[in-house]
């Protein structure tokens, strides 16, 4: 399998080279060259295969054979070595719990995968590679604890001053070892623009290679969940809508593209706070990338989301196609606690703050009767404590994985500009 970039002004590469650099050298993301539908009987049958047999089938195609077929199934196998349930919330809506993993959010899935790749890749090469990754909140720390102590791999973490939650800041400033915490004045498209400018400084001369969703690896494994979430909804029989609270709108990417491999999704609500360029989009046909303002869903906090092209080349460019199969609506913060409050009065089930937008979005498109809907709920309400006490009464018990870190000492090197990080990588 070969990949393009979206820019279409740098050569095709392999799956391992686009692993490796993360970027093409035009500044675009790279895309397969082909999508290949997996088998009618496949999906048919799809409840009688194991999830790691799922996760092998959706995702072999954009690896080649560039990773042995058993290495490759030993990469899965650690990379979901976790559940993902279906919690009912409502009589048509579930919640699809995607931080059952070690750093309690749904990027586990794309870190651990990426990581694993990348190790694989970068076997009996002694020179070493600096994976850089710009972070909106659970991005670094998935990161972090994906390459943690990771031979001959340094994980260099941008992350916004005080527009991430103390635990995701704990999650990414206390580990030590190869990984690295830079603390940028600024907000979340900053951090990334500054990732993105480092990889075509010809002065910087450390290999670079990024964790962000742009990765290939780190997007594409974002598949599996949905796959799974289909294997148990089938005996519905209903319709399935997915709402998927939407930043850097990766993670949605990665669902329309189970829908292209055959997975029967009827429709995707992309839900966002108030970082409305996607929204206002699908409305006036005008993409106006803006600052992002921060919320008290902050890893949704993105003006200029980077994965957007990809679902953009999904549909051919067309925007009419595009909106036949997809939504997306903005929401405040005062919606989001509002709703919060609804979930748990409703049902009793404590949603963050993420997952309470993705609800609104199911409820803004309107299930009908033979449609079921499922939120992502992308990380664990405990990552964003504040804003889950102070919205319900209740307590929230801190988990085994937040413990570990939870009193570490934070460890950051401030950054105001992209100098303090060239200064920083030219060391």
């Amino acid at each position: 399998m070969n990949y393009y970039s979206l820019h279409h002004k740098s050569p095709n590469t392999s799956f391992k080279n686009a692993v490796i650099q993360g970027l093409a050298k035009d500044r675009g993301i790279y895309f397969p060259e082909n999508i290949t539908p997996l088998s009618k009987d496949f999906i048919a049958n799809i409840t009688g295969y194991t999830n790691h047999e799922i996760a092998y089938e959706a995702i072999k195609q954009f690896v080649g054979d560039e990773i042995p077929t058993k290495k490759l199934k030993e990469i899965i196998k650690e990379t979901i070595s976790f559940d993902f349930p279906l919690v009912k919330v409502d009589d048509n809506i579930a919640s699809l719990e995607l931080f059952h993993g070690p750093t309690m959010a749904f990027k586990d899935v794309g870190a651990k995968f990426m990581a694993q790749c990348l190790a694989y890749f970068n076997k009996g090469n002694e020179e070493e590679v600096t994976v850089l990754v710009a972070t909106s909140g659970d991005t670094g720390g998935a990161v972090a604890n994906g390459f943690l102590g990771a031979k001959g791999v340094n994980v260099v973490i941008l992350y916004p001053s005080g527009k991430v939650s103390n635990v995701q800041e704990k999650q990414l400033t206390t580990l030590g070892q190869n990984i690295t915490a830079l603390e940028v004045d600024g907000v979340f498209d900053d951090c990334q623009e500054m990732v993105k400018t480092a990889f075509l400084d010809e002065d910087i001369k450390r290999t670079l290679t990024s964790a962000n969703s742009i990765n290939i690896a780190r997007w594409l494994p974002q598949m599996f969940y949905f796959f799974f979430a289909y294997k148990e909804l089938q005996k519905t029989n209903k319709e399935l809508v997915f709402s998927v609270p939407s930043g850097n709108f990766g993670n949605i990417c990665a669902g329309i593209m189970a829908q292209k491999l055959g997975l029967p999704i009827k429709h995707f609500v992309a839900s966002t706070n108030i970082n409305d360029t996607v929204p206002n989009y699908l409305v006036d046909g005008v993409y106006n990338p803006k600052p992002s303002k921060a919320t008290i869903s902050n890893a949704m906090d993105v003006g200029n989301p980077s994965n957007f092209i990809r679902i953009r080349e999904l549909f051919n460019n067309d925007l009419e196609v595009l909106k036949s199969t997809f939504s997306s609506y903005s929401f405040s913060d005062e919606e989001t606690r509002e709703t919060m409050k609804k979930i748990y009065g409703d049902s009793g089930y404590v949603a963050d703050p993420h997952g309470a937008v993705g609800y609104l979005g199911l409820k803004k498109y309107g299930l009908k009767a033979n449609e079921f809907g499922v939120f992502l709920e992308t990380a664990h309400p405990v990552k964003f404590l504040d804003v889950v006490e102070e919205t319900l009464p209740v307590k929230v018990a801190i988990p085994a994985q937040i413990q570990k870190v939870i009193n570490n000492k934070k460890v950051a090197i401030k950054a105001s500009s992209y100098e303090d990080l060239k200064a920083f990588l030219m060391k």
